[in-house]
């Protein structure tokens, strides 16, 4: 079977590697990169880290307004899908990669596949808000992490095709711990002590491109009385660098990291204050404290378990939070066991399932269908 996967940042990148990996085993993957993000620190070491196959296609599309940029992608994917003639289209998460690649694939009635199906922050001021609950409504398979994904779908009216498989984010996160135990770490290197130091990202647009919610969070970091570790995004470098800020002498600002270094400082950090979904879960499954930068996050059982807490953008609020933030002893298992992928594949290669008269994959089907765990 031919399958189209579709990816152009980061967090897609990473699921990539855990995907991709399975689904060559028995079938013919295409992978497609747009280009949304394409310097080094975010993009080529990703691939070469996590062993990721080199991208068969490359779209160059590059930064962007979203409409440009969006469009563009179309124009790139929709060209590559009547060439290829997949069997599926396969996308991760709620970028305008994932946005673009469904569209596409939808036009031109070729089945579509979402990975990161259900999430919802209630937020349509977000742009991923729009494209994850336009992506959805388009999917044919939509690839939940858990319970609660699957009722945001549900009152939606989006009950057929929908499978629980986990998140393949820990499938990777898994084989890196694996991988590097006993091995020297990034932080040593830094001359960081463990859980001597708090790790820091900022990305959203709803952070970024607000000057006075910026200078909120900056200040809250300099307001601190211990290290502050800070890998700044691109677009963030340029936010920070127009206001004109100058961090306090514990306020390390970095180039962005690659997925091993900074997992690496994720694992050892006492606290993570962020307001990116991937590494609120990661946080999660490491056991560090994690402080979201939002009033809301798609990723509920987090917060629901006591390891996530919501500050928004407040300074008094962060400072108080790193101050008296503490999580229970207790850490249930969220978002499956790291075998996200295999369930993945194995629901891709039902290729005869039954339709309702809609079109749609019917349910019934995968629920009689044994997926290993």
């Amino acid at each position: 079977m031919k399958i189209l996967s579709i990816v152009g940042a980061r967090p897609q990148f990473v699921k990539a590697a855990a995907v991709s990996r399975v689904l060559r085993r028995d079938h013919e993957e295409i992978l497609v990169h747009t280009g949304q993000h394409y310097d080094d620190n975010m993009s080529n070491v990703f691939f070469e880290e996590l062993d990721i196959p080199p991208p068969d296609f490359h779209l160059g599309v590059g930064s962007c307004n979203h409409g440009e940029q969006t469009g563009a992608m179309l124009d790139g994917i929709e060209k590559l899908l009547l060439a290829e003639r997949p069997e599926w289209v396969l996308v991760y998460g709620d970028t305008n990669s994932t946005l673009a690649g469904a569209l596409a694939a939808a036009k031109l009635r070729c089945k579509v596949a979402h990975v990161e199906a259900g999430l919802r922050s209630f937020n349509r001021a977000m742009p991923e808000e729009i494209n994850r609950v336009v992506v959805d409504h388009l999917a044919d398979l939509l690839f939940c992490p858990g319970e609660i994904a699957v009722a945001n779908l549900a009152a939606e009216g989006i009950t057929q095709g929908v499978v629980i498989v986990g998140d393949v984010m820990a499938d990777v996160l898994r084989t890196v711990i694996d991988r590097k135990r006993g091995s020297p770490t990034f932080p040593e290197q830094l001359g960081l002590t463990e859980r001597g130091y708090l790790l820091a990202t900022v990305h959203r647009a709803e952070n970024t491109d607000n000057p006075v919610l910026l200078k909120n969070i900056l200040h809250a970091f300099d307001s601190l009385d211990e290290p502050v570790i800070f890998p700044v995004h691109p677009r963030t470098r340029k936010a920070i660098d127009a206001i004109g800020y100058i961090p306090s002498r514990h306020v390390r600002l970095m180039e962005p990291l690659g997925y091993l270094d900074m997992t690496a400082l994720e694992r050892t950090a006492r606290m993570i204050l962020t307001d990116s979904g991937g590494i609120q879960k990661e946080a999660y499954w490491l056991g560090v404290p994690c402080l979201t930068l939002r009033d809301e996050t798609e990723w509920v059982e987090t917060v629901e378990s006591g390891w996530n807490f919501l500050v928004g953008a407040g300074t008094e609020r962060i400072v108080q939070a790193v101050q008296t933030f503490r999580p229970p002893f207790h850490r249930p298992l969220l978002y499956g066991n790291g075998n996200a992928a295999v369930r993945i594949s194995q629901a891709l290669t039902l290729e005869r399932l039954p339709r309702s008269a809609h079109g749609k994959i019917d349910n019934s089907a995968l629920k009689q269908t044994t997926l290993s765990p």
